[in-house]
């Protein structure tokens, strides 16, 4: 209620300073002439210092005096109604500013009580977020967590849940302290293990460092098939130089995947890439007269594999492109045709692959 006798206050003071000036009368500043004449013989005296100094010649001098001189006049003119205009007119004045000025406030406050809520109680910032979550705001909301942490440190579920938005916003560093947080307070699952040591791999700049296999390696102790903790320790077997383990562990990871796995397109493409890795260093071993063989006996098997079922679009791209290099025409043409009936519900896959066969001149010519 005080909110509002102190707006009621304000809108008084500001109605009554407008009207002030509006009830006055325009010549109450020279009631008494004195000041009227006082102005006239400054200016007189300021136009005879500017003649005397040659800024002003003679005729400029005597039209300035004329000027000065109506002035005073209609100075003096207003003197004989001390309010410069008649009573009547003034009292209308009066009446039609108070008139105009008092419906502002009555307007608003007729438009508040039509569309407003007055009878609606006040309800503090905090209530209202705890009442209607789906309208705050996610940077409020992370800033609520961090508040409720801030002063709750020991609070172990908080840092579980404030630990992977770190990690989803690219900040690894803040993620690797509240995993280890949530852990220090009771968190200590095998997921939070195995997000504290993805978030100290990517603050190491992508190298799984000792210290995230010992977290990956106490992740899999709590849960041996844990995805996280194995694809990134079959990644630091990648970075040992070590691909054929690395190999075998991404395959038995895609072998124990669940139906509908998110991750496992991920593992399918460092797959790929070991894959083509090791058969390269394989083929560049050979004698060259037996290089040949090998590149085509390998082709033939990524054909075989691909034709027997699934495929991803970078493996159909590569094979597409490998029969083409070893100029087998009608076979990567039907390559290009077995794709997109495996990818026909991908809209953006059925574009590459379009665009690919144009690239390579696969295309059936219209007869």
């Amino acid at each position: 209620m005080l909110i509002w006798i102190i707006f009621a206050v304000m809108t008084g003071a500001a109605v009554f300073a407008l009207l002030w000036p509006l009830g006055r009368g325009q010549g109450a500043a020279f009631a008494d002439g004195s000041d009227a004449a006082s102005l006239y013989r400054a200016q007189l005296d300021e136009i005879d210092r500017d003649l005397g100094r040659t800024l002003i010649g003679p005729a400029e001098a005597e039209a300035a005096r004329v000027e000065a001189a109506r002035r005073l006049l209609r100075a003096t003119d207003k003197e004989g109604d001390p309010a410069g205009e008649t009573e009547s007119s003034l009292r209308r004045r009066r009446a039609s500013s108070a008139l105009a000025l008092s419906c502002v406030p009555l307007l608003a406050l007729l438009v508040y009580g039509a569309y407003g809520s007055p009878t609606r109680p006040d309800q503090p910032l905090s209530a209202r977020l705890r009442s209607d979550p789906s309208q705050q705001d996610f940077a409020v909301s992370l800033a609520r967590i961090e508040a409720h942490l801030a002063a709750n440190p020991a609070d172990g579920r908080g840092w579980s849940l404030l630990a992977p938005v770190y990690l989803r916003q690219g900040r690894p560093e803040d993620a690797a302290r509240a995993f280890a947080a949530a852990i220090r307070n009771g968190e200590d699952g095998a997921e939070m293990r195995a997000g504290l040591g993805e978030a100290q791999i990517l603050t190491a700049g992508g190298v799984v460092t000792a210290e995230a296999r010992e977290t990956l390696a106490e992740a899999l102790k709590r849960e041996p098939g844990n995805p996280r903790a194995r694809f990134f320790l079959a990644i630091a077997r990648e970075q040992d130089g070590d691909s054929r383990g690395a190999i075998a562990a991404f395959e038995s990871l895609l072998k124990d995947a669940p139906p509908g796995a998110p991750w496992v397109s991920a593992v399918r493409q460092r797959l790929q890439a070991l894959d083509g890795d090791a058969a390269r260093a394989a083929i560049a071993r050979l004698p060259a007269a037996d290089q040949q063989a090998a590149i085509r006996g390998m082709v033939e098997g990524l054909a075989e594999r691909l034709k027997a079922g699934g495929g991803t679009l970078a493996e159909w791209e590569r094979l597409i492109r490998s029969q083409n290099v070893l100029g087998e025409k009608a076979a990567a043409r039907e390559a290009v045709a077995t794709a997109r009936s495996r990818l026909s519900q991908d809209s953006a896959a059925l574009v590459q692959l379009d665009q690919l066969a144009g690239e390579l001149g696969l295309k059936e010519q219209a007869p």
